[in-house]
């Protein structure tokens, strides 16, 4: 089987992951140089995301003040949260590619 034909699979968490490093400054084709992933499957991504937002937006119209602010509370947690881990991974890789300065 050709193996540019089969395709590798993701997880949700690890889009939303990549597409959360996207909307938080760096551009796409560096965040997918950094993943591993081709770029036009993180512009997917975040064309999904973006399809997803906006049918979230015709809910948000009829919400309350305190459900807005607790909305806006749980996305900066889930933020945060997928911050910390992506460091949390990052540190791990770092660590385990990295040989101890102590054994020399």
């Amino acid at each position: 089987m050709n193996p540019s034909k089969t395709g590798r699979r993701y997880d949700k968490q690890f889009k939303e992951d990549a597409v959360a490093l996207v909307k938080s400054g760096r551009t796409a084709v560096q965040v997918a140089r950094d993943l591993g992933v081709s770029a036009w499957s993180l512009r997917y991504w975040l064309r999904q995301a973006e399809q997803g937002a906006l049918r979230e937006s015709k809910k948000l119209a009829i919400e309350t003040p305190q459900e807005r602010e607790m909305r806006r509370m749980q996305q900066e947690i889930d933020y945060l949260r997928r911050q910390r881990d992506i460091l949390k991974k990052a540190l791990a890789i770092v660590s385990d590619s990295n040989p101890s300065s102590d054994s020399k």
